[in-house]
């Protein structure tokens, strides 16, 4: 199998440094709270840039750059790049975060000491330096990764190896001596790193008309992300229906792409506050049909080729945006440059955000799909079908290190990748979780982690590391950044994510030291928005439900909303302005017959006592009749479901309930889980634990809740789409089991999801309904009706549903 050298290098630095002081490169902000919060946060990092401050090595030849300011997961991130006599130093990063207020809260810098050149005359020169077919002439920088710097040329070389793969190369020399100091390679292949995402099927993802007709392969929701065959142009088709389903046809190769970026796109959005795959709204083209059992990213696109026996293109979720974890980690600070350590962390990255689209996009165990699991590559087929090229809850399964050692910078980088790997899984999942997709998993100092903090909050405290990195990133360094966000970001509102990670970090061996301390407190807020997008027809307008949240004592928080971009033709406002937490706003979006076609930002900012927090709303706009939420339930909020609304329950215990889950199991198989689809609250039966899980199980009989009347438009098709588990043990029968139910007066009913039980011990795994037509019933009031029988004598049986969302159009 072919390996990489190590991660890709930073080639974007400022080519020059005029100001001693800090000098800015951000645009000028735009008037919005979000703006002004950065332009606070920027200017207080400037102010502690131009200290002097002790951490950041700053030496008497040393000007600076600040390159970048991003506000994610409650902090704000602001990335300075350094030169030396006004020579870019590749090594000289780092970022400095702070809170809204602009107080310094920690910085990550790549130097570990002031730098130091006897002179900056380079006794070669530029021409001679050159490495042979060189893309442009040698560039002078100071090297500062490694032990001590240098005056060094790099440059950049192009071309194909032995199997036709791209090269992008960095290779830096002395420019004294002319010795090789370091070859970093830009393109990330992914060999060992396939996944395969399982048998054919219909998926819904972007594209966009075509003049003079028909349609092109283009999001038009996610500027940047295309798809084509490798030395083509993007895909066409005439109706809007694209490929056969078979693993051999190359535009079904690039649907399969670009659902899988699609569903990246959403995860980052939903779970880690990151806007678009490069982190300011934009993604990068596809390509497929490379001649090769191999897929890359070469830090503009990324590129797939096919399996072993050539019977499938290697486009499944879990390939795609694990290539595209290669994008995130080079578009944030200190882009992917560094040593072989770097190189496995980078690795490791593209496993972690593989894991995480897996499992948002969740498919179901029984649709024979790659259902969401923390293995990589067991469904691609790569050199043995079946078998996984990584394992993350057990990386030594697969021949690579579970732990930490001081061998790690030697290891080749996909090996390298088996410690982080560990960490996520521990920190998620804890070492015995149960469930499908995740077994126990064993720690390196002999500890235990009883609960994980859910792959959400694992993949948002390894967003927030990766938003603080720099360009010589070391495992310790990693770890650093990571219970830095942890301990400080307000989406944590106690110090519980930052313990978990940090025991997980010291269950994999990563050396700590100087870790942070992290001293909350019990009172925050937060807030969502429900649903999170919707489409309009100029002129028309749409709604969503902001339901805060409170921990500790409820405070007053206040609410306003920008468009981005600006559009004067689109109102948003939030009534009421302010509420006391727990309780409920309405955003309420409007638009003007002038409005033009296209997707806007609704930005929310809350202001409370304890902090300020934002989320997002996407606003489509277009003359093509896009489907309508007409109802959504995440259960965040009461909307009036009813227990046993037509009086012929029988159960005696476990009756459904909008309820926080605690979690029960009985011999190591998990009945409840402790965990909602999303969100913390979802419907079950009987939400607490009980002395046993037995207790609150559901008995006797059946046990329904029904849905408060919905109105769904006529003369359109209707779908509905929900998440839902049923779990049980092997004393249950075909008797007993799960349903939903729609209703409506003078229509027979239809049953859009029946889940039998059986006599297997069964774990509570959350499944989809995704879009199941409902269209017999436009034009009426329907209700949904959800259902859980215990018929079997002594049987456990527990049930839960999340997500329910009804759409016209």
């Amino acid at each position: 199998m072919r390996r990489t050298l190590v991660a890709a290098a930073a080639l974007g630095l400022c080519a020059g440094v005029t100001l001693s002081a800090v000098a800015s490169a951000d645009p000028r902000p735009a008037a919005t709270p979000q703006a002004n919060v950065l332009a606070v946060a920027a200017q207080a990092a400037d102010a502690y840039v131009n200290s002097r401050a002790a951490d950041l090595y700053v030496g008497s030849h040393d000007t600076f750059q600040r390159v970048k300011s991003e506000h994610s997961l409650g902090l704000n991130f602001i990335s300075y790049e350094r030169a030396y006599d006004g020579i870019p130093v590749v090594g000289g990063d780092f970022v400095i975060a702070t809170n809204d207020a602009g107080t310094v809260l920690y910085t990550s810098v790549a130097q570990t000491a002031k730098l130091s050149l006897a002179d900056t005359k380079a006794d070669r020169s530029a021409k001679d330096s050159t490495a042979e077919d060189a893309l442009a002439t040698a560039r002078l920088v100071v090297f500062a990764h490694g032990d001590a710097p240098a005056l060094a040329y790099v440059s950049q070389v192009a071309g194909v190896d032995e199997d036709g793969a791209p090269i992008l190369r960095s290779i830096y020399t002395d420019a004294d001596s002319g010795k090789e100091l370091a070859v970093y390679d830009d393109v990330k292949a992914g060999t060992g790193n396939t996944y395969y995402n399982g048998r054919p099927g219909t998926v819904q993802f972007g594209t966009s008309p075509n003049s003079p007709s028909g349609y092109i392969m283009r999001d038009a929701a996610r500027p940047g992300l295309s798809c084509a065959p490798q030395g083509g142009a993007v895909y066409t088709d005439a109706d809007d229906t694209w490929g056969t389903g078979t693993g051999t046809d190359l535009v079904t190769a690039c649907v399969d792409a670009m659902y899988a970026a699609g569903q990246e796109w959403d995860m980052l959005a939903g779970w880690v506050g990151r806007n678009g795959i490069n982190g300011t709204g934009g993604a990068f083209p596809l390509f497929v049909n490379l001649n090769d059992v191999n897929a890359y990213w070469n830090g503009s696109s990324a590129t797939f080729g096919h399996s072993q026996d050539n019977q499938r293109q290697l486009t499944s979720i879990d390939i795609v945006s694990h290539e595209l974890g290669h994008a995130i980690f080079q578009t944030t600070p200190g882009g992917s440059s560094g040593g072989n350590e770097t190189g496995g962390i980078n690795e490791g990255t593209g496993d972690i955000f593989g894991a995480l689209t897996e499992w948002w996009d969740n498919q179901p165990v029984a649709s024979g799909n790659d259902s969401p699991d923390y293995l990589v590559g067991e469904a691609a087929g790569l050199l043995t079908p079946g078998a996984p090229i990584r394992n993350m809850p057990n990386p030594g399964a697969e021949g690579d290190p579970n732990c930490w050692s001081t061998s790690i910078p030697s290891t080749e980088v996909h090996a390298a990748a088996g410690p982080i790997n560990h960490w996520f899984y521990l920190t998620a999942e804890g070492t015995a979780p149960g469930g499908a997709g995740k077994p126990g998993s064993t720690t390196c100092n002999s500890t235990t982690i009883p609960a994980g903090v859910g792959i959400a909050s694992a993949g948002k405290i390894w967003m927030g590391a990766l938003n603080g990195k720099n360009s010589s990133w070391t495992y310790a360094q990693a770890r650093k950044a990571a219970l830095n966000f942890a301990a400080t970001s307000p989406v944590f509102a106690t110090c519980t994510e930052y313990n978990i990670a940090k025991a997980a970090f010291d269950g994999v061996s990563v050396p700590g030291g100087s870790d942070p301390v992290c001293s909350k407190n019990t009172r925050d807020f937060d807030f969502g928005i429900s649903p999170a997008s919707g489409s309009v027809q100029p002129g028309g307008s749409a709604s969503a439900t902001i339901a805060t949240t409170n921990v500790g004592t409820p405070q007053t928080v206040s609410f306003s909303a920008t468009v981005s971009p600006a559009q004067t033709t689109i109102s948003a406002t939030v009534t009421p302005s302010s509420v006391t937490t727990p309780g409920s706003a309405t955003l309420n979006v409007t638009t003007t017959a002038a409005t033009p076609q296209g997707t806007y930002t609704i930005t929310v900012v809350g202001t409370g006592e304890t902090g300020t927090k934002s989320r997002t709303y996407s606003l489509t706009v277009s003359t093509v009749t896009q489907p309508t939420v007409i109802f959504g339930d995440d259960f965040s909020t009461n909307k009036g479901w009813t227990v046993n609304a037509g009086g012929t329950d029988t159960a005696t215990a476990g009756k459904w309930e909008r309820g926080d889950p605690a979690a029960t199991s009985y011999s190591g198989t998990t009945l409840q889980r402790n965990d909602c689809a999303t969100e913390s609250t979802c419907l079950v039966t009987g939400a607490a634990a009980g002395t046993d899980a037995g207790t609150y199980d559901v008995d006797g009989g059946t046990t329904t809740i029904t849905s408060p009347a919905i109105a769904v438009p006529g003369g359109k098709a209707a779908k509905i789409s929900l998440k839902y588990y049923l779990a049980h043990l092997n004393n249950a029968s075909s008797a007993d089991g799960f349903k939903v139910t729609i209703t409506a007066p003078g229509i027979a009913s239809k049953v859009v999801v029946n889940v039998p039980a059986s006599a297997v011990n069964k774990a509570g795994a959350w499944l989809a309904l995704s879009n199941a037509d409902i269209s017999e019933f436009a034009g009426a009031t329907i209700r949904i009706v959800v259902s859980a029988t215990d018929a079997s004598t002594g049987s456990l049986i527990e049930a839960a549903v999340d997500d329910v969302q009804v759409v016209s159009g």
